[in-house]
């Protein structure tokens, strides 16, 4: 969650920001298409990190308690963007995300809305994984949770070693999909692959 800081000062400090930004680029930054970034970015930065203002709990505070149901749920390919924290450009891709309910279950769209409040902040893709999994291990002590990320990383491609097109995949398994091959096996014949997951363990 952020701190109290104000939207106004928020917005007026990025602005300031932006234009300390462009004048180390292009210093006048007089010309018509410049002159309304500061406000632009500012309002952009306040949608994609959204993720700030959103609580977990509270995503998945509302289940169904006495459902009987304890076999596999299983959300394939949910589209995500988020903001790598050591350059800040964008990464993006899917999120498979599978759990064994014991007692709880939780409206789908609940882990679609878990997904927009950890990848609408300045992240890693290890980290995102990780905090997916627990957090559905933790709210809905489950049998099992498996959380899955692909994703397309800009600063790969935008610099350094410029290669577009190269994913990169995390793996982060609990109870069960870590403890049963059988349970793992599953989870992977649904998505379509293989278990390779004893290289992918977070």
């Amino acid at each position: 969650m952020r701190g109290k800081m104000s939207k106004e000062i928020r917005m007026a400090m990025r602005k300031d920001a932006v234009i300390m930004l462009l004048k180390t680029v292009e210093r006048g930054f007089t010309r018509e298409g410049l002159k309304e970034t500061p406000d632009r970015v500012a309002r952009m930065y306040e949608e994609i990190f959204a993720g700030y203002d959103m609580n977990p709990e509270e995503i998945l505070g509302k289940v169904f308690v006495k459902d009987p149901h304890q076999e596999l749920v299983l959300m394939k390919d949910i589209p995500f963007y988020s903001t790598c924290e050591h350059h800040l450009t964008p990464f993006f891709g899917k999120v498979h995300i599978a759990y064994i309910p014991k007692g709880k279950i939780v409206g789908i769209s609940k882990l679609i809305r878990l997904v927009e409040c950890y990848s609408r902040r300045l992240q890693i893709q290890e980290r995102m994984t990780s905090q997916l999994a627990d957090t559905i291990d933790d709210i809905l002590a489950p049998l099992g949770v498996a959380v899955i990320v692909s994703a397309e990383h800009m600063c790969i491609t935008l610099r350094g070693v410029r290669k577009p097109g190269v994913v990169t995949r995390t793996a982060a398994l609990r109870g069960v999909f870590f403890d049963d091959i059988r349970a793992r096996s599953e989870f992977y014949n649904l998505l379509g692959g293989k278990d390779d997951s004893h290289s992918s363990r977070l």
